[in-house]
């Protein structure tokens, strides 16, 4: 039998000392002691953090009134707007849970969302209207008689063609200020009772399957929000670029953040270059969070639409897939400083973190970079993060080359997926949440991805890191973006298949020349059997965050067949 702990008194939680933790409070907070600064910058909209207050107050109020309770479920389809932001405070003061849409999905899986979270309000961009009414028509087809509709609210945005606000409007749907003005801006809003209560609910990308439901609570958004502003050290005050997408992972928790440092948002309803210079000429923009693709974008931007120097140092965040060294590199000797985390949609978005260390200042730009592009060690509001064995669950040795997979334990994993026992049960086996993703672990703790354990390439009975590969090409002088996956080989089972974006005024060469260019290059560069034995020229097909969707190219490198056996 165990010992039992017994603590140095017998003093009991009371209202005094014991409180749920959410993030909620954060913009009451923001309210009292910057009330006229700027929260929010959407085109000639300014709002103060008292208006924002006062106007997440109206949102759960008029919620309220429509029977929206503990409990229940309100999506939101809209891209970087005011009203998304509104919505990560608004809903939850109602007691209800946010289900922030992905704008990109198509209407048959927006339908599969709003049924399975059962909706029970459906807060919607103009522009998306439409995508809104598809699915909302193919639920009610799919329930034969039984469907119930929810409350459907429009956001209107004068930045976009009034037709979709008129068509919205004429189908009887609420506007988002009306129902705003239907609602109490002095609304006594109640923090949950327990903070294990739901705050979010976000779905997985479900690229092998039904998307899964990703079921956050308070706790961990309040930790996690802390825990970015800490570890990126963002000052009071700091004005932060909407070019990440709130709907993905709630904008990695810096929606609550940017409440809890009093900054201010700058919404980006489409990210480009140009628009990301020009908000930092203008705005006065000192950080923002973006993907590799994103960065690539910003490295390779047209010289009219740039800015050099940089006004200032810009803090970037990145995310997702692991950026290439190259890029790294590019966006410091630009004027960005670039930190480097990793995490998913089931940790709350980022949370892991590249600490960089004063003592890489002295090294080369090349591998400073190299040290930037791992993953790096676990947030501070994450307990448990290791590389470990899948079969035996030990931790590999930190030697930076014996693979295992990424396992995380603490406040910062999800309560798991909605409805969904069997993937709750796989996710959380042996005490931990697996990642799916496969690392090594340096000899200084920090982790570093070599693949998802979907995307290794098994060549001849040998694993090749599709990653690497990758990043050994984005040195060619010609490419903008690759993506290596394993296409069938007569030979040797598989081998590795370069789908290659090539820069600007280049995409109309001679491909098969440049397909040859890119073999020889490799051939340079790496092991003879990771040269990829097929080049693909053209766009990559991308998530609405800008992440490579690796299924697709796989499914496209199943067309095109094996690789022939080479006759000698």
């Amino acid at each position: 039998m165990g010992v039992e702990e017994k603590d140095v008194d017998h003093l009991p939680k009371n209202a005094a000392n014991y409180t749920a933790l959410t993030p909620l409070g954060f913009l009451a907070r923001a309210a009292l002691v910057h009330p006229s600064r700027t929260s929010i910058i959407h085109g000639s909209d300014h709002y103060t953090w008292l208006q924002t207050y006062r106007r997440c107050r109206s949102l759960a109020s008029a919620l309220i009134k429509r029977s929206v309770t503990f409990g229940s479920t309100v999506a939101v389809i809209a891209p970087n707007v005011p009203a998304m932001y509104e919505a990560h405070f608004g809903v939850p003061m109602a007691g209800a849970v946010l289900n922030a849409v992905n704008i990109r999905l198509n209407a048959e899986t927006v339908a599969f969302l709003l049924g399975h979270s059962e909706a029970a309000v459906i807060m919607v961009d103009q522009e998306f209207f439409s995508l809104a009414e598809e699915a909302l028509k193919i639920l009610s087809d799919k329930s034969k008689g039984n469907f119930r509709p929810p409350l459907l609210v429009v956001i209107a945005d004068k930045t976009c063609d009034s037709k979709s606000l008129q068509h919205a409007l004429s189908k009887g749907t609420v506007e988002y200020e009306r129902l705003l003005e239907t609602g109490d801006p002095n609304f006594a809003w109640k923090p949950p009772q327990d903070e294990w209560h739901s705050i979010a609910l976000g779905y997985t990308s479900g690229t092998t399957a039904s998307p899964k439901g990703v079921v956050l609570h308070h706790r961990g958004a309040y930790l996690m929000a802390l825990s970015n502003a800490l570890l990126w050290g963002m000052k009071e005050g700091a004005v932060y670029l909407w070019t990440l997408p709130m709907f993905h992972c709630n904008g990695w928790c810096f929606t609550w953040a940017l409440a809890a440092m009093c900054g201010t948002s700058v919404c980006l309803r489409q990210v480009t270059a140009k628009a990301i210079y020009s908000a930092i000429a203008n705005l006065g923009v000192t950080h923002f969070c973006a993907a590799p693709v994103v960065l690539n974008t910003i490295v390779n931007a047209r010289k009219g639409e740039t800015i050099r120097p940089l006004p200032r140092i810009v803090h970037v965040m990145t995310a997702g897939t692991a950026p290439p060294p190259s890029v790294l590199s590019a966006m410091s000797q630009r004027g960005f400083r670039v930190t480097h985390t990793y995490g998913l949609s089931e940790t709350y978005g980022p949370s892991t973190i590249c600490v960089w260390k004063p003592e890489w200042d002295l090294l080369p730009p090349e591998n400073q970079a190299r040290l930037n592009a791992r993953q790096g060690v676990q947030y501070v509001a994450l307990e448990g993060l290791d590389v470990v064995d899948t079969k035996s669950m030990t931790p590999v040795t930190a030697d930076g080359t014996t693979m295992g997979e990424i396992v995380f334990r603490g406040n910062a994993v999800m309560k798991g997926y909605l409805k969904n026992p069997k993937a709750n049960q796989e996710a959380f086996a042996n005490g931990y949440f697996h990642s799916g993703d496969l690392a090594v672990k340096h000899p200084d703790g920090y982790i570093e991805i070599k693949d998802r354990s979907k995307d290794i390439i098994i060549s001849g009975g040998e694993n090749i890191s599709s990653l690497e590969v990758e990043n050994m090409l984005y040195q060619h002088p010609a490419i903008l973006e690759v993506s290596v996956v394993a296409r069938a080989d007569e030979q040797w089972g598989e081998s590795p298949c370069a789908f290659v974006t090539l820069k600007g005024d280049l995409e109309k060469s001679d491909q098969k020349s440049f397909a040859e260019d890119i073999m020889k290059f490799s051939r340079s560069k790496m092991p003879a059997y990771w040269v990829p034995k097929s080049v693909v020229f053209g766009p990559l097909p991308k998530t609405a965050t800008g992440k490579i969707q690796k299924h697709l190219l796989r499914a496209k490198a199943k067309e095109l067949g094996p690789v022939k056996k080479s006759r000698l």
